[in-house]
């Protein structure tokens, strides 16, 4: 592809189906990227048609590394995942990378929710403290496989409210009231929370080498 990129045509795989994720990224990256019509160009994995891919790793950065690959090898677009999750301080980081299953139903972020508050109802205020982690990578395909890859880190410190509150946001942001704040992440507007959110570090920390991706692009 040479010259400005076509409108409609895919350039970018968010390597998700969590329609919340594609709109919070999208907004990430829009005007950042010269030439990207995020609406347009920057499509999920049901929309490009790529596999699930199985969350093996055992980390987030091995996570959202597997995923990225795997989609940038069956759609031969650049690929970018993140892995993303909650973790307690006294449950010793957990739950992890098994936070969008941690109640034994994937993304049953009610029940996620409900068993988290439970397990921690003893808890006091002074030893509630948690982070949302993220690891995001991007996955550049070659003519022989992945031609290139990064991953960037991203974290949103902040304590564990007894009980949700807020509409906005999804999975765990309505119990995480964030370092120096008064409202839950689910309290916040879209913009005041991707100013902070560890998945906005992650994605801001990976704009150059997504830029780079697609300009290379450009010039073939």
């Amino acid at each position: 592809m040479s010259g400005t990129p076509v409108a409609g045509v895919a350039r970018l795989v968010l390597a998700t189906h969590n329609k919340g994720k594609l709109k919070e990224l999208r907004e990430l990256l829009r005007g950042q990227v010269p030439g990207l019509d995020v609406d347009a160009q920057v499509v999920d994995a049901a929309a490009a048609g790529a596999p699930d891919v199985a969350e093996t790793g055992v980390t987030f950065a091995e996570n959202s590394l597997l995923k990225a690959r795997a989609v940038a090898e069956a759609t031969g677009l650049i690929a970018i995942a993140d892995d993303s999750g909650l973790a307690v301080d006294v449950l010793g980081g957990a739950p992890g990378i098994f936070s969008a299953r941690w109640s034994g139903t994937h993304g049953d972020d009610a029940a996620n929710l409900n068993l988290l508050l439970a397990q921690l109802s003893d808890v006091p205020d002074s030893f509630r403290g948690a982070a949302f982690v993220c690891a995001a990578a991007l996955a550049v395909p070659g003519a022989d496989g992945i031609a290139r890859e990064t991953v960037e880190y991203g974290q949103l410190e902040g304590t564990l409210l007894r009980e949700p509150r807020g509409e906005g946001g999804f999975g765990y942001d309505p119990v995480l009231q964030p370092a120096g704040m008064d409202r839950s992440c689910a309290e916040l507007s879209s913009e005041e929370k991707n100013a902070i959110s560890h998945r906005g570090q992650a994605f801001r920390a990976l704009l150059p080498a997504i830029v780079s991706a697609l300009s290379e692009t450009n010039a073939t």
